[in-house]
Formats: C-alpha cells, structure tokens, sequence
C-alpha cells in the first residue's frame, strides 16, 4: 500500500479534528475526483512501520477526536490487508479514538459478502469503523453546501448501529449536511 497524503490537525474529513490518511489506489475513478492523482496505487510513498508509527504517535495527542482514512480507495483489496493492521493498532492503543472512512463503493452493494470489494479483512473493518461516508462521487451530484460529502448521493452511516441492526442506519450527520454560514 502506498500513502498519498497524511493530513494532521484536520476538520474537513470528519467530525471534530482528525488525522486524515489518504491512501493511493483507486479502480473508480469517479468523473470530477478531487483526487484523480491518488487513483495511481504507487502515488506518494510506501505505507511502511515508520508511518504507521507516526500515524499513532500524532494521533495520541489529546486534542484528536480520531482517524479518518479515505483516498484513493480504502476498500481496494490490495488496501485492506494493511489498513486492517492500522486500525487494530489504533484500536489497541487509543481506543477512545474514533474512525471515519470514506469509499467510492456502496456498502451495502459493495462490501457484503460476494460483493465486489468483500475480502477477509472487510468485516473487521467495518466493524471498528464509527462512519462510513459511501457512494461514488458523481458530477452531476456535487453539492458544495454538503458537509463531509461531495455529491448528493453520498451516505453518512453510522456503522455501530448498521452492524447491530442488520440494515444501514444512517448517521443524524446526514440531517445536519449543510453547513452553517
């Protein structure tokens, strides 16, 4: 896995201020990407143990509300293998941190199983993850005003209670999308 970016001290990608990791790789490629460069899986550097460790160290300062993984693609299958190993670490260490991950793919399509990103690591990922933002980003959907998304097809789903319940259950987030001017 290859890192695009890291972004520390960030508001944009979820709630509250977070450590925002832009892993590269991405078979999307949604038309109007913010990011097309990250679609290249070797863009920016190897996600290497000095990485992560940074990652965590950053991310125990008490100032941080949690992590936010988004790309690229999470989901990509080469990406879980080593994302998985990222959140059991975070999990251990600063359990009371949460997680945002955001994915071009749909959960409830995408990431079942037989679905077409479902791998041996999907479930456990889905289960430490807090928020789930899913959806392509389409062009004809895009919506500035949206808070944490970019087009109107993005869903904000609060993963404890769609793990729980069976069926997606989407976040008050998505009552409260627009910002505030």
């Amino acid at each position: 896995m290859y890192i695009g970016q890291i972004i520390t001290a960030d508001s944009a990608n979820g709630s509250g201020i977070r450590v925002s990791v832009f892993v590269s790789g991405c078979t999307n490629r949604c038309k109007g990407c913010f990011q097309p460069e990250t679609w290249d899986f070797e863009y920016g550097r190897p996600y290497t143990a000095e990485i992560e460790d940074m990652i965590i160290s950053e991310l125990s300062k008490s100032y941080y509300d949690g992590l936010t993984i988004l790309g690229g693609e999470p989901f990509e299958p080469s990406n879980q293998c080593e994302i998985v190993k990222l959140i059991r670490r975070m999990r251990s260490e600063l359990p009371e941190r949460n997680l945002w991950i955001y994915t071009g793919f749909t959960y409830d399509k995408d990431l079942i199983p037989g679905g077409c990103r479902y791998t041996e690591f999907t479930d456990e990922i889905l289960d430490s993850t807090d928020i789930l933002v899913d959806g392509r980003f389409v062009e004809e959907l895009k919506n500035i005003t949206l808070k944490f998304r970019g087009s109107e097809n993005q869903r904000i789903i609060d993963m404890k209670q769609t793990r729980q319940t069976g069926s997606v259950v989407l976040s008050p987030l998505n009552d409260f999308s627009k910002k505030r001017i």
